[in-house]
């Protein structure tokens, strides 16, 4: 099961006057990705301010996108669960822990996007800003194992769509993937700690969400970042489980995630919204060959070709670096 940070947050229901009882307050378990962290916290007290979240507390487990889902589907408690991309969702799907219809709703189960960044030191003394820079002899590049994290799935697609143009040339994708991995020195478990690893000064660049190179920079870190010409679209998916002993309170959750307020919060941490009003007003670059998994062919190919333990094209990429892959 996966080893995720797990903490309590909540307001105490208080009694007297006007006030609930204890016995009226719930507990709901969120289990997410490692980088939105922040921002959950933060959407989790705004959501208590509200008639529909006074009375509720939570749980929260934040790690590897990966590991927190395999986590859930072993039995891991979880009312609501938020991945760094859909396979994790619909893992949950096929062990009926998530509904089947998840993603029906306007937004498509989506609750926020970003997309693939390079980072590097503040200035950019290496002059690293497109992915041709990446693979050049002595650059040191930082990014998680893609085969227990979510951000680092999105960056290994990311830099084979650039190369490959959009999958029309799968052997230079292939070749570009090899060269890439070659210049990568170490593979965390998940986005935070590989972000954790560059701020401690480890490598020239690191492959990134937007969002956490903008929190990087937030928090003081002396980075800076480009968002190359061709880049990934990242959307990332959220659900309420079929497990939930609270299914009202965690719907109402995922509304409020959806809401401008909670939306807000979202962009403030970073984060590309979903709620499109929101987004024409939100100060984004808007690289000119961005790409989806649509265009690489959907999640259920991708998975298959890249990220199979037996198969997939990155089991090779790994084993050439001398990086083991668990089946």
């Amino acid at each position: 099961m996966a080893a995720g940070t797990i903490a309590l947050l909540g307001l105490t229901a208080c009694g007297g006057d006007g006030g609930s009882s204890s016995e009226d307050t719930v507990t709901l378990a969120l289990v997410a990705y490692s980088t939105p962290q922040e921002a959950y916290e933060q959407i989790i007290t705004a959501f208590q301010k509200t008639d529909a979240g006074r009375n509720v507390e939570f749980t929260t487990s934040f790690g590897g996108s990966g590991d927190q889902s395999r986590a859930v589907e072993a039995g891991q408690p979880a009312d609501v669960v938020a991945f760094s991309l859909e396979p994790d969702m619909t893992r949950l799907v096929k062990a009926d822990l998530v509904a089947a219809d998840w993603n029906s709703d306007e937004h498509a189960g989506m609750v926020t996007d970003s997309v693939v960044v390079i980072a590097t030191r503040e200035g950019n003394p290496e002059d690293l800003t497109d992915w041709a820079d990446l693979t050049g002899s002595g650059v040191e590049v930082i990014t998680p194992n893609p085969f227990t994290s979510g951000g680092a799935r999105w960056n290994v697609l990311a830099a084979y769509g650039a190369a490959s143009d959009v999958g029309k040339d799968e052997q230079a994708g292939v070749a570009y993937l090899n060269d890439l991995f070659a210049n990568v020195p170490v593979q965390d478990d998940s986005a935070r700690k590989a972000l954790q690893t560059f701020a401690g000064g480890k490598g020239d660049a690191m492959l990134a969400y937007e969002n956490e190179a903008i929190f990087a920079q937030q928090n003081g870190q002396k980075i800076d970042y480009t968002v190359p010409d061709e880049t990934l679209l990242i959307e990332n998916p959220v659900a309420v489980t079929k497990s939930s002993k609270h299914p009202e309170e965690a719907q109402a959750f995922l509304d409020f995630l959806r809401s401008e307020e909670a939306q807000q919060i979202f962009v403030d941490n970073g984060y590309r919204p979903v709620d499109e009003d929101l987004a024409a007003k939100a100060d984004f670059p808007q690289p000119s060959g961005l790409f989806t998994i649509a265009d690489l062919g959907g999640w259920a190919d991708v998975t298959s070709r890249f990220f199979d333990t037996d198969s997939g094209l990155m089991v090779d990429v790994e084993r050439s670096i001398g990086v083991a892959v668990e089946n």
